[in-house]
């Protein structure tokens, strides 16, 4: 018995060693080409209120609480939102504006766990076509390194990623 426990912590502590070794760091990114202008992109993007109809989580809980506050587009905007167990409880400002090219946010989760991470923007023209640049950032603790071990972050979210970037396309090249 003595000795099944001690091989039980071993393996455990063992376990917490080469968690604690990953990167502390995570980026998931996705891009899109498509037939719009930066411009018309931009606006898109810029006010948390247009993300209803390309935001893949928006349609995950059609009864999720919103709050919108702070300037109505560009830096200072701010959204929150309470939802089911897929989109959770979080909140959101833009911290960057750059007119067509660039925005930058503070993306915050509260439940179903804490996490804060960066999340952004970048438009850039390609030949006849624009590309869209989403990424999203941030730092991970131990306990999410532990998780990481057991869930790809880009087989869980990035698909999220691709059809809103699938949205934002259909809805911008209208």
């Amino acid at each position: 018995m003595f000795t099944a426990l001690i091989i039980i912590a071993i393996v455990i502590i063992a376990f917490l060693v080469i968690a604690s070794m990953r990167p502390s760091t995570f980026s998931l990114q996705r891009n899109i080409d498509v037939k719009a202008s930066p411009e018309k992109i931009f606006t898109h993007l810029n006010d948390f209120k247009n993300w209803g109809a390309w935001s893949p989580w928006e349609k995950m809980d059609p009864d999720m609480k919103r709050n919108f506050s702070g300037s109505a587009s560009g830096k200072g905007a701010y959204y929150s939102w309470i939802g089911n167990k897929k989109v959770g409880e979080g909140n959101m400002e833009i911290t960057r504006s750059v007119p067509s090219s660039n925005i930058e946010l503070n993306l915050n989760f509260l439940k179903p766990f804490k996490a804060s991470n960066v999340t952004e923007f970048k438009i850039t023209p390609n030949g006849s076509m624009t590309t869209i640049h989403w990424e999203m950032r941030g730092h991970l603790n131990l306990m999410m390194k532990i998780m990481h071990m057991f869930m790809n972050m880009d087989s869980m979210v990035g698909k999220d990623f691709d059809a809103g970037l699938a949205n934002l396309k259909s809805i911008v090249e209208r």
